[in-house]
């Protein structure tokens, strides 16, 4: 196993390079429930095709995109931030992280330009494991899990480089990874 970092809520799940699931192709994901019944989470850097206003037409801030959270219910929408001073109610998943809290207040502040993409990131859907799936996914060296990120990684509009920043920020014994070629037969 690569990992020695159990999964938990608030950790980072990194796909390795050759992960032949489109839905995880390089992808970088929050934990956001981890338990006996199964975990949960988001893609951070798969955007999907629509913008915030696409999804909320009565938002008028509405270039903030929206990614692919991940193949579960992609017809629900669902919010992490770092601004628990303007969103109440959320739930602490990890250092200075939230997922979720007041929604309605949410649109308000988007709309008058009180809340911007580098404290929010919306998401269409998530990425779900029933119980003990997960474990096995980590045991089969199909996801590194780490804890060690800066929280305004998950913010950065980057999403491009994204896997690979977060690789390499796992050190010198998975720094290597990052530059493995998407299609393996090209190595």
């Amino acid at each position: 196993m690569l990992s020695t970092i159990s999964a938990a809520a608030g950790r980072l799940l990194i796909s390795e390079p050759f992960m032949m699931d489109p839905n995880f192709k390089r992808s970088v994901i929050i934990l956001t429930e981890y338990s006996a019944d199964g975990a949960m989470g988001f893609i951070l850097n798969h955007q999907g095709e629509y913008m915030l206003g696409d999804v909320l037409p009565d938002v008028s801030y509405s270039e903030m995109p929206v990614y692919d959270g991940g193949p579960v219910a992609q017809n629900t929408l669902h919010f992490i931030h770092c601004a628990p001073e303007k969103i109440e109610g959320g739930i602490e998943i990890a250092p200075g992280i939230y997922w979720g809290g007041d929604f309605e207040l949410v649109k308000k502040l988007v709309s008058n330009y009180q809340l911007n993409d580098t404290e929010i990131k919306f998401f269409a859907g998530y990425s779900g494991w029933t119980a003990q799936q997960l474990d096995d996914e980590i045991l089969a060296d199909s996801w590194i899990v780490s804890d060690h990120f800066a929280p305004e990684t998950l913010f950065s509009n980057e999403e491009q480089n994204l896997w690979k920043d977060v690789i390499k920020g796992l050190g010198q014994r998975y720094a290597h990874i990052a530059n493995f070629p998407e299609d393996p037969a090209l190595n």
